[in-house]
């Protein structure tokens, strides 16, 4: 969400705006069970138009608060309009992806506190590979949205991620559509298991801050089909959710949340989505335009809206029928929510339980990315921990997706409760240097744009040789931040910065002189550089930003107390010139860019590295364990596909230490007559914590649409005729099992409209010989 410059316009202007929720009940409404279709009869228009816009927004304590208007939970994103008469109650919505987003404190009563649990980012969980995990996550978070009085939580994030620099990366999930769909599909299951209702966002194509809400993303129809909307596609089939947020951007020169064929004609006609459409917040131009589209309801709201509505219908620009369909589906929602239900809820979620949660999620996602000599689990004892993010660990991601924790667990508070000793001497110089900069800066209250991150202390030769004499082991943490508002740049934060390499550079050489290991934390939201000094480590954990019980979680890991078992859902590259959308990330021009042309086509992540034999740093998949797996015995149900194909293999714990695998099936699929990437991701599943020597059988079942890619002449999917090979393996670099099965003839699947089509040609990235 953004606040633009009307902001004081418009909240002077909703105060003298009617109150219908305080109006008297004179009817029977639609709490006492009186249908829809009546109570849509009974609402004058002047309440229908305020119906489909939200509730506008208030003054707080400190300036003017998006959302929030009647109190009920402070620091919520927004309400939709409550009409007493008709018994239909407002609801609440909140951020989002990472943990509840609300103000912690309430009245100024410091006596009593509404902090939420701090969940582990998008990206962290996506690296579980895990739905069960998501799927109890999403329970556990759902439990706190109904029990602090929210309807709606504004999540999952589910764009993809297409470029390492855009900020909000740690909201989302992958860069593949299918980790993507089925990490969101199996959260929002366990939130709206709650009764409670998720948002997914952002509907579509949300790739980039970078002047979010005016470029106007361009791209072909597959590129479309088969990567940026295969994700929200499979999350609304698998899991119902009851709304889905419009994004900001434009999408082949129209706005998403005023897009006939992306809101009705994909998501209600070929999808059948039966929700709600939410813009995000002051998306969008023409109020009049999204009704028409299917966007039902304007967030956060204004009086001007309401009034451009009305004054629509009055003069037949806008048919009341298209407001009474919207008004309708917002009804529909409203009546399977908390509020409506007049749930009474206690305000005291079990934050201990879910805390406990948190922790093992996290250290079960983390992702060992190199383990020299074996470094890990640290056997020695005696540890210094360089880096500020170390002692001041980063949890979650800024902006909206931002949590109020109730605490952090530090890197030193986690080691210390698994056994180990830090250098007091380090950890006393770190936290002074910390509070110093931090003095006289207050905590705001929501960061937009820009991340400013901590300046890492200068460390003298001496101080670090001390330091490796001292101690048995250096861990280095390296922090990184960002969120809401701007995207990354590549100096200083895609790649290390001076003092951040030569720190490093420093520790190596000087705790390897004695033999001693050098282990890095990467704290981070989003891919960094690592080919130019992954060798000055000896083992690399990539914890991402787990949450409040960081250090716990790190440590559990550390330790072994928790065996790895996280693999990468998106590629680090070795430089990143090698990010296949790099060379039109942000768009043009680059400092206020109007277009984004999205060359690259399918070629997105892993699909570009392995087309075109890219040499990633950590290939897509990629995490190391403390024992090891044989995959054997793969088979397929027959060696033609017809309608279905069952493939199954047996994994085995071939080491000394129980743990977990992931195992990917990846499809090389017959390219004659259009362009298809070397391996895509058809299915992954992970294994129960096997011991040392124990099997498991995985299976799983590949359908047409598993096979086929999407054609744009025909307007459907299609699998060719010919050979595809079955890869399975530990990542898309590590294949270990191989199968062919024979595809006799050319197979139709889906018809789809020929909708959302490009406005102009693009240069499309092609494998075509």
């Amino acid at each position: 969400m953004t606040i633009n410059k009307k902001v004081l316009y418009l909240v002077l202007t909703l105060l003298t705006g009617i109150t219908a929720s305080a109006q008297q009940r004179t009817a029977p409404g639609l709490k006492d069970g009186v249908g829809i279709e009546e109570i849509v009869a009974g609402m004058s228009l002047e309440e229908k138009a305020r119906l489909v816009t939200g509730t506008g927004m208030r003054f707080g304590g400190n300036g003017p608060v998006i959302g929030d208007a009647d109190g009920r939970v402070p620091g919520a994103a927004g309400n939709t309009f409550s009409i007493a008469r008709l018994g239909i109650p407002g609801t609440v919505m909140a951020d989002g992806p990472g943990g509840i987003r609300m103000e912690p404190f309430r009245r100024k009563d410091s006596t009593r506190s509404w902090y939420a649990t701090a969940w582990p980012v998008s990206t962290l969980l996506a690296s579980s590979w895990d739905t069960a995990l998501l799927r109890k996550v999403g329970i556990a978070f759902g439990n706190e949205v109904k029990e602090y009085g929210i309807d709606i939580i504004l999540a999952p994030g589910m764009n993809i991620q297409r470029d390492p620099l855009c900020g909000r990366n740690f909201e989302y999930y992958s860069e593949d559509p299918l980790i993507s769909g089925n990490m969101a599909a199996a959260m929002i299951r366990g939130l709206q298991l709650n009764g409670t209702g998720v948002s997914v966002k952002h509907f579509a194509a949300n790739n980039q801050e970078t002047n979010r809400n005016n470029v106007d993303v361009v791209m072909s129809e597959r590129a479309l089909r088969e990567i940026y909307l295969k994700g929200f596609e499979i999350a609304v089939k698998q899991s119902g959710p009851l709304t889905i947020m419009s994004s900001y951007n434009k999408l082949n020169g129209h706005y998403t949340s005023e897009n006939l064929e992306l809101l009705t004609t994909i998501l209600r006609d070929e999808w059948k989505f039966t929700g709600i459409v939410m813009t995000d917040w002051f998306g969008g131009k023409d109020p009049v335009a999204q009704m028409k589209a299917g966007n039902d309801l304007l967030m956060p709201g204004t009086p001007q809206q309401v009034q451009k509505i009305i004054d629509a219908v009055n003069s037949g620009t806008l048919d009341i029928g298209i407001l009474d369909r919207n008004v309708r589906r917002i009804l529909t929602v409203i009546r399977q929510l908390p509020s409506f239900m007049s749930y009474s809820y206690s305000n005291k979620p079990d934050l201990a339980a879910h805390a406990a949660l948190e922790r093992a999620a996290a250290a079960e996602s983390m992702v060992l990315l190199k383990n020299e000599r074996k470094i890990l689990p640290l056997k020695v004892k005696q540890v210094a921990l360089f880096g500020n993010a170390s002692y001041d660990p980063i949890i979650g991601g800024t902006g909206s997706g931002a949590t109020n924790a109730a605490y952090t667990v530090s890197l030193p508070q986690g080691l210390l409760q698994a056994g180990y000793t830090v250098d007091e001497g380090l950890k006393k110089m770190y936290l002074e240097w910390i509070d110093r900069q931090k003095a006289g800066k207050p905590k705001p209250r929501l960061i937009l744009g820009p991340v400013k991150m901590l300046a890492e202390p200068g460390l003298s030769l001496e101080q670090i040789t001390t330091s490796a004499d001292n101690n048995q082991a250096a861990i280095i943490t390296i922090g990184r931040n960002a969120g809401e508002g701007a995207d990354r740049k590549k100096e200083g934060d895609f790649y290390l910065d001076e003092q951040e390499t030569t720190l490093l550079k420093n520790i190596s050489a000087a705790f390897h002189a004695k033999g001693k290991p050098v282990i890095v934390i990467l704290n981070i939201g989003g891919v960094i550089g690592t080919a130019d000094w992954r060798d000055m480590a000896d083992a690399i954990l990539l914890a991402w930003q787990p949450g409040q019980e960081a250090g716990n979680a790190i440590a559990d890991v550390l330790s072994g107390k928790t065996t790895p078992s996280g693999k990468l859902a998106t590629t680090f590259p070795l430089k990143y010139e090698d990010s296949p959308a790099s060379r039109n990330f942000p768009g043009m021009p680059a400092d206020n860019p109007r277009k984004v042309i999205y060359e690259e086509d399918i070629y997105v992540g892993y699909r570009y590295y392995h087309t075109f034999g890219v040499k990633p740093a950590y290939a897509f998949g990629h995490g190391l364990s403390y024992t090891s797996f044989r995959y054997e015995k793969l088979s397929l149900s027959s060696s033609g596909f017809k309608d279905s194909l069952q493939v199954t293999l047996t994994i085995t714990n071939t080491g000394t230490t129980t743990g977990r695998e992931v195992v990917q099936l990846y499809l090389a699929a017959p390219a004659k007559k259009i362009d298809k990437p070397a391996i895509e991701l058809k299915a992954f599943a992970k294994t129960a914590l096997l011991q040392p020597g124990r099997s498991e059988t995985i299976r799983f079942t590949l359908h047409l649409k598993d096979i086929s890619s999407f054609d744009t002449s025909r307007q459907a999917w299609m699998a060719e005729e010919g050979s595809y090979t079955v890869k399975v393996g530990a990542a898309s670099d590590d294949i270990r099992q191989t199968a062919v099965f024979q595809l006799p003839k050319e197979l139709t699947g889906e018809k789809v409209h020929p909708v959302l089509l490009p406005q102009e040609k693009i240069q499309q990235l092609s494998n075509r010989k």
